[in-house]
């Protein structure tokens, strides 16, 4: 069935709609997502005090030595109740703010972005989409793009998810739903990919370091997982398509636009395109071959000068580490070529202005974030989100399971641990040491173990607060739906988390323990002691 027949049918409230209904109901009995995160923040704080005054305590996995192991090899609760505590907070509060990793990110980006949105650039780029784009096809490729997104880091996010938004409302479809869509790409196949990003290299640098506990020679590449990556790409883009058209959408329903911010709803998105502004798309294409060829020559020469200065590698290199920067040449650059051509933007005072008006649209964002900030900052000074993933890996590894079946609990694990611990390489940091000896020790090889880490820390992303943009995607979000909550955005992506994390388990058992087909190049999946 065409994915774009679906509004047209009423959604029917079957056993799982109820339950997703219900997560909603309970979801939005929370307070607004700010206060939320303000209530968050000064819980923490009391929680520390508590656990602190308890002695509340787990042993370190990390070997002695190694950066941030105390010299007891003890992770224990940090009181910030005390007068330490309090001085630090009021000490801090401004930089956990302005340091906030997304904060920048999105603020940058944004300004590039401006200038490609009020020229009139991504109006006409979507409306060239969308009005000679097969329907059946839309969904596919807007979670497909968000997978590859990944590449790019944090592009999808930025670009990608408010984009698709745009795509489905120019459809006659439920902008949240085109949404949905790309957030489960994007985020919700983080660990899925055709090509090597930027998380890779970290992930195995971690990896190898964990596997040498056991194996002071084990070396991990960055390659590790790719084999798997690519096949799970085409996985993640069906079950992600299939969920987005007969679950979301329909749950979702007719869009009301009178829920949105009036700015962002443009009768004009239907209309065919003029002679004016195919010659401005014709010289934004002139535009983003120059900055191709401009990335080109940074990167694919021997002499590039993004590359890695060291040693020369082009993934884990400047090119990609600072790709937010081409993010906003390449939008600025295209956007002014478009606007230039098309009567848009005639002088450097329109560009200045649409950057402004970009970021002008950003104030429930950086409200939430500043609250946001304080909580991911004292939940980390804590220990607490330390402690909860050793415990949780200990939990584990007490179970006693040996077959190839303890990678389900392994997963379902790491997913569980990803809702408080959001960042997939601070999570893996913290629980490599312990997982990765322990399952060497029974004859699995580390870059197995972290292809399954993967999968349960990409599954939880798009229900998790603790994520970094987890608070944009829900600022995006409202800007559609102005009443929208945190329960409604966690009860749309809930079923791409339940049928991802189900489908990609039996992926990967299939894969690795039945077909046994290696999770990459060189990468075994036994090991032996």
């Amino acid at each position: 069935m065409a994915d774009g027949q679906q509004q047209a049918i009423e959604p029917r409230r079957n056993a799982f709609t109820r339950f997703l209904d219900g997560v909603e109901w309970l979801g939005n009995l929370l307070p607004h997502p700010v206060t939320l995160f303000a209530i968050l923040a000064v819980g923490i704080v009391v929680v520390s005090g508590l656990f602190g005054w308890m002695g509340v305590a787990v042993v370190d996995p990390r070997p002695a030595g190694a950066p941030g192991v105390a010299e007891d090899g003890m992770i224990r609760a940090v009181s910030l109740l005390d007068g330490d505590g309090v001085r630090r907070i009021f000490t801090n509060l401004v930089g956990n703010f302005t340091s906030f990793a997304p904060l920048g990110v999105v603020l940058v980006a944004m300004i590039g972005v401006g200038v490609a949105e009020q020229s009139g650039l991504l109006s006409a780029a979507v409306r060239s989409m969308v009005l000679g784009a097969p329907p059946k096809l839309v969904t596919v490729a807007i979670v497909f793009a968000g997978i590859v997104s990944n590449t790019a880091s944090e592009v999808g996010y930025v670009v990608l998810i408010p984009l698709a938004a745009a795509i489905y409302y120019a459809l006659g479809r439920h902008p949240l739903a085109g949404m949905a869509a790309a957030f489960a790409g994007v985020s919700g196949g983080y660990s899925a990919n055709l090509l090597i990003g930027t998380i890779d290299p970290l992930l195995a640098g971690i990896t190898q370091e964990a596997a040498r506990l056991i194996d002071p020679d084990y070396v991990v590449l960055a390659t590790a997982n790719w084999y798997f990556m690519v096949a799970s790409t085409f996985l993640i883009t069906i079950v992600g398509s299939l969920v987005s058209i007969y679950i979301v959408e329909p749950k979702l329903g007719k869009y009301n636009p009178s829920q949105a911010d009036p700015t962002i709803l443009d009768d004009h998105m239907m209309q065919p395109l003029e002679q004016n502004e195919r010659k401005g798309l014709r010289w934004a294409g002139i535009a983003l071959l120059g900055v191709l060829g401009l990335m080109a020559l940074t990167l694919v020469p021997d002499w590039g000068i993004l590359r890695n200065p060291e040693t020369g590698d082009r993934i884990d290199s400047p090119f990609f580490q600072g790709f937010v920067v081409w993010i906003l040449i390449f939008f600025v650059a295209i956007g002014y070529a478009y606007g230039r051509a098309v009567g848009t933007m005639k002088t450097d005072r329109d560009v200045i202005d649409a950057m402004a008006a970009a970021l002008s649209s950003l104030g429930l964002y950086i409200v939430l974030v500043f609250f946001a900030a304080q909580f991911v900052a004292f939940f980390g000074w804590t220990n607490l989100g330390a402690i909860t993933a050793v415990t949780g890996a200990q939990f584990l590894q007490e179970s006693g399971l040996t077959g190839p079946a303890l990678f389900f609990f392994f997963i379902l694990i790491c997913a569980m641990i990803n809702l408080s611990l959001g960042s997939a390489s601070a999570q893996w940091a913290v629980t490599a040491p312990i997982f990765v000896p322990m399952l060497m020790l029974i004859g699995y090889a580390p870059e197995a173990i972290q292809a399954a880490y993967r999968i349960g820390d990409s599954t939880t992303n798009i229900i998790t607060p603790m994520m970094s943009y987890f608070g944009l995607i829900l600022a995006w979000a409202t800007r559609y739906e102005r009443n929208l909550g945190v329960g409604t955005l966690i009860a749309m992506m809930l079923p791409y988390t339940i049928f991802f994390i189900i489908t990609w388990s039996i992926f990967f058992f299939v894969w690795t323990f039945v077909l046994g087909f290696p999770v990459g190049p060189g990468s075994p999946t036994y090991y032996t002691p």
